[in-house]
């Protein structure tokens, strides 16, 4: 199933030749940090499970270009794109994924719950949809401190079809907080694909229901991302309250590494890829502008390729986490020592 045709389209027209670069660089060393983390896995590195991101990468990449110092970002289980793109470091991430004591979560956390307050990075959560009400929370903080930022709260289509997206949805719309619910509609609910799974065609216009605004974007191309992004901070900020942005885009493997995906073709697969890559999309806007040449090009992608190599080096370095650590960073009820 193709990403079908949206309605926001990018201004082209206005773009440096440096945003171009960093869009491309961010989106790039998703995609490697992501092989890598495959590699890594394939090897029983990685523990548990491991989602990866490959072929949504304009997603973040363009929110953050939108973002301010201080907004908010809470996300699901394919989460390695958020970490990344909102500057968390490679190594910490990488070192979590693999259980290390250089992780975010000093290793006890994996790939579902790292957190960095530094970078107001809330999660990795592997409950389907119990983020959204979660970065309803952290908007209503902000609302409540009434100092302008945003949150970010990502959720997929399979999600958008759980209650508790609705109930958000009407209390974020009651308290007009500042919360930008943003759905990467991949198209597919782990293999189910959204025809078969959703009733209504366009799930931003459930939103309408709440008196809540939104558009469909075309998550395939950065430029668009960005663009629709800047339009629902700026609702956000302006005190409107919530923004529902539905971001088409498309996952090119399994929904994890133990998914054969054998519910699409290969030839649909390829077809994205050939046609619709969001980093071909920018690395062509680069070469076609005479922005970077291909040399230039190739030594981005040598510079990317040694902060995944050296995240994975480190991550292999760090040790385990001491056996203590088993009883720190949790709450426990004290019990009253016998007499």
């Amino acid at each position: 199933m193709a990403a079908k045709k949206v309605t926001k389209k990018a201004d082209k027209s206005n773009v440096s030749a440096d945003e171009l670069k960093a869009y491309y660089k961010d989106m790039l060393l998703i995609r490697r940090f992501e092989e890598k983390a495959g590699q890594l896995y394939g090897m029983g590195l990685i523990g548990g499970f491991c989602h990866l991101y490959i072929g949504q990468e304009a997603v973040v990449v363009g929110l953050e270009a939108a973002a301010e110092e201080g907004d908010k970002r809470i996300t699901s289980y394919r989460d390695h794109g958020h970490m990344l793109a909102c500057g968390m470091d490679p190594n910490g991430v990488m070192a979590e994924l693999t259980g290390r004591e250089g992780g975010y979560s000093k290793g006890k956390g994996g790939s579902m719950h790292m957190f960095s307050k530094e970078k107001h990075f809330y999660g990795g959560h592997g409950i389907v949809a119990a983020q959204v009400p979660l970065g309803a929370g952290l908007a209503f903080a902000d609302k409540y401190k009434e100092n302008g930022r945003v949150t970010f709260t990502y959720f997929g289509d399979g999600a958008a079809n759980q209650g508790q997206v609705y109930e958000t949805f009407n209390m974020a719309a009651l308290w007009k907080l500042p919360v930008v619910f943003v759905i990467e509609n991949n198209q597919y609910a782990m293999g189910t694909s959204q025809q078969r799974s959703t009733s209504s065609a366009e799930i931003w216009e459930r939103g309408k229901a709440f008196g809540i605004p939104g558009e469909a974007v075309d998550g395939m191309d950065v430029l668009a991302v960005k663009a629709a992004g800047e339009t629902a901070v700026g609702h956000c900020r302006a005190g409107k309250g919530p923004y529902i942005l539905e971001i088409k885009t498309y996952r090119y493997r399994g929904h994890s590494m133990s998914d054969p995906a054998k519910y699409r073709t290969r030839e649909e697969v390829q077809k994205m890829r050939d046609e619709r890559d969001p980093i071909e999309a920018v690395r062509n806007m680069l070469l076609q502008g005479k922005h970077a040449s291909e040399d230039d090009l190739k030594a981005i992608d040598k510079e990317i390729k040694g902060i995944v190599n050296e995240s994975a080096e480190f991550s292999k370095e760090s040790p385990e986490p001491d056996l203590s650590e088993l009883w720190t960073d949790i709450y426990a009820k004290e019990v009253p020592q016998e007499a």
